[in-house]
């Protein structure tokens, strides 16, 4: 298995939309318009691989706003998760970002805990999820 950053471009693009719509979309009813917001193209993909099998993917926006964490439904407890987070994670740390954050899904937050990263605030609703926010300093 491996984890990889990659551009959003014509060869990364179909890969990461489908496990998104197949996570988000199908499995978790998020309507395409909130999905798909535009911030694609300036953003930092990973894509993770199993097999030749493309199965994970997130992003992170130039601010350090970790989001889009998405493993395809038959390969989850594999760690691929938490490799795709820290791929994210270490990129940020060699830019000189001074922190990574993200919304966790409620369900979630033990998972990036267990990363290092400390929720902060009140609970949000986004696309219908509930939400923590979260942060980890790279300082």
């Amino acid at each position: 298995m491996t984890v990889t950053l990659v551009p959003y471009d014509t060869e990364h693009q179909p890969q990461i939309r489908a496990i998104r719509e197949a996570v988000f979309m199908q499995e978790q009813g998020v309507s395409p318009e909130l999905e798909f917001d535009g911030l694609d193209a300036s953003a930092m993909h990973v894509l993770a691989v199993v097999d030749g099998e493309y199965v994970g993917t997130g992003r992170m926006l130039d601010d350090g706003h970790i989001g889009r964490i998405a493993i395809l439904r038959n390969y989850r407890g594999l760690g691929l998760g938490a490799k795709v987070v820290q791929t994210l994670v270490a990129e940020a740390s060699r830019l000189g970002y001074p922190r990574v954050y993200l919304g966790a899904q409620t369900h979630a937050v033990d998972f990036y805990a267990k990363l290092g990263f400390t929720p902060y605030g009140d609970e949000f609703m986004d696309a219908g999820i509930p939400h923590l926010s979260m942060e980890k300093s790279l300082a």
